[in-house]
């Protein structure tokens, strides 16, 4: 898995749909694991300012919703999609929910993992709002746990546009 690119990825999107990552060539992307009912769920607010600051810029936020912690996310893909938009304007793509973790990990995550571990080389996610940037080649070349808030990457954001 570690071998193909990122470009090859695919993602599912709500209502059976596929996100086809060769739409992102060339683009600054910033991946989140996200959920609704965690306390870091006010990040929301943060990644929509930094993905309306920079999207004209060739930046793409992608939201991965998962349920994998502390079942924070049990809605359905259209209820979350609700909630997003309605409490914190989110604009940018949200993924259908899946895991990140474990026996039926998505590919995206698979790949991320495979790229760049976290903390003491522990490549499985902590928790919900960690945080893979993408450059424009397709290498992911930060990942940030949890409590990194999108304010706090806007300057590598910024440098890699």
């Amino acid at each position: 898995m570690s071998d193909s690119s990122f470009y090859s990825l695919k993602a599912s999107l709500p209502g059976g749909k596929t996100f086809d990552f060769e739409q992102l060539r060339g683009k600054v992307v910033l991946i989140v694991n996200v959920a609704s009912k965690c306390g870091f769920t006010p990040q929301y607010k943060g990644l929509e300012a930094l993905y309306k600051k920079y999207k004209d810029q060739g930046f793409v936020i992608l939201g991965f919703p998962c349920n994998q912690f502390g079942g924070q996310e049990p809605e359905s893909d259209e209820k979350i999609a609700e909630f997003c938009e309605l409490n914190h304007g989110v604009s940018f793509p949200l993924m259908a929910k899946s895991d990140v973790n474990g026996d039926n990990t998505n590919e995206v995550y698979k790949w991320l993992k495979s790229q760049k571990a976290g903390l003491l080389g522990l490549t499985r996610i902590k928790w919900n709002f960690e945080k893979f940037l993408i450059d424009k080649e397709g290498k992911v070349v930060h990942r940030w746990a949890s409590t990194t808030s999108p304010e706090a990457i806007d300057p590598e954001v910024a440098k890699l546009l």
